[in-house]
């Protein structure tokens, strides 16, 4: 067949360890085969990332404000371990952090669905997709241990005018914790999960504790309000999608109860903590994907997973590993397809649906990684990731 033109780049984003084995795997056996594929490559493997004193993330991060969207592979954030092993200048930030911020974006991460793999929550038919605010909240906070005395909330406006509450007096010891966020970092959020609602045709739930905090998560709930009422409301309704808020509680019992099939925008570390849970009852992690989308509609597409690392140190010895590559292929598939929607691309966005259709197909026929094994509810054999690849390019070959 002839290969299918791309009229623009998209950012491509190059990672480590066993993830970084797996994507040029993918792209020898899956895409460039079939896509004379143009990419504006960027090597975010720790080694490139310490050689430019991390100036490579950034410069990743910007072309994709300027190409529209990006594809990434799975990066390590360094801890004191990693420094030693890898002989780093310092302990680098998180290369998703860097790009988070450089975009002003919001995290989606949605379930893989198969048919073949049931969910742990027998009534969830459709993906339950997690909107992360990914700022502040504890992940930023500012934290005392003390012992017996006053601790006080203080803030000075630019007028030098001082505001002072009381947190507690302290008859013993104890810890103390300030969390800061922002509202144009808020507006941002509330804006990409609109905007993410309306492009996917889904529902959108939101969920904090406002009766409880009064002010902080109020003022979340207020600036969705908000924007909902005077930007968004009338597409939702031509649209026939809803904006539901409720208290974070409530909002977990009718996940449960719920079938799915609508997006869930959590704060911070809600957002951490229900990612894993949804991408757990719905079977794994490895079948997660993950999307930054910005207030002004930038993309960029990876897995929900880290690097592998133990595979990798099994793959350095020699050994063949079982690793499950179906999110970095779903990273693909969904940087392609975006790519073709943005430039009126119908036969890209046909190979990518083809590419997603040939990986579904070759689990649900029983060829797997060795993970998905115990999740099967019909008979599978496991493979190894490179047979895993192979079987799926046979499959797609049919379908185009």
């Amino acid at each position: 067949m002839q290969k299918i033109k791309m009229k623009t780049p998209l950012v491509e984003m190059d990672g480590d360890e066993m993830t970084r084995i797996l994507w040029k795997n993918i792209k020898d056996e899956l895409i460039l085969p079939f896509v004379d594929l143009k990419t504006e490559y960027y090597d975010l493997g720790l080694k490139k990332r310490d050689e430019t004193n991390d100036e490579i993330t950034l410069q990743a991060a910007r072309a994709t404000k300027k190409l529209g969207v990006a594809v990434k592979c799975a990066t390590i954030t360094p801890n004191k371990q990693r420094v030693e092993e890898y002989n780093l200048k310092e302990m680098w930030k998180s290369p998703n952090g860097t790009i988070r911020a450089e975009l002003d974006g919001t995290v989606f991460r949605a379930p893989i669905i198969i048919p073949a793999i049931k969910p742990a929550v027998s009534n969830w038919k459709k993906p339950i997709t997690i909107a992360r605010h990914a700022y502040g909240d504890v992940y930023k906070a500012t934290e005392m241990t003390v012992d017996e005395g006053k601790a006080e909330l203080v803030f000075t406006d630019l007028d030098g005018k001082v505001t002072r509450e009381t947190i507690y007096d302290f008859e013993c010891g104890g810890v103390l914790q300030g969390q800061f966020n922002k509202q144009t970092s808020i507006a941002s959020f509330a804006r990409s999960c609109f905007n993410y609602a309306l492009a996917t045709k889904q529902d959108l739930w939101f969920s904090t504790k406002d009766t409880i905090s009064k002010k902080y998560d109020q003022t979340f709930k207020l600036i969705f309000e908000d924007i909902y009422e005077k930007e968004f409301k009338k597409q939702f309704e031509k649209q026939g999608i809803t904006y539901f808020y409720t208290l974070i509680d409530d909002a977990v019992a009718r996940v449960i109860r719920s079938e799915g099939g609508f997006i869930w925008a959590l704060k911070n570390y809600d957002g951490d903590v229900m990612s894993d849970m949804v991408s757990t009852a719905f079977g794994s992690l490895a079948m997660m994907t993950s999307v930054l989308v910005s207030p002004d509609g930038k993309y960029e597409y990876e897995a929900a997973h880290g690097t592998v690392t133990r595979h990798y140190y099994k793959y350095l010895a020699g050994e063949r590993t079982s690793t499950n590559p179906v999110a970095t292929i779903f990273a693909w598939s969904g940087a392609l397809r975006k790519r073709g929607e943005l430039d009126n691309l119908k036969p890209l966005i046909g190979f990518a649906d083809a590419l997603e259709k040939a990986t579904l197909d070759t689990i649900n026929g029983g060829t797997v990684t060795k993970d998905l094994i115990p999740l099967m509810t019909t008979p599978a054999t496991a493979v190894y990731s490179d047979e895993f690849i192979s079987a799926i390019r046979n499959t797609l070959e049919k379908l185009l």
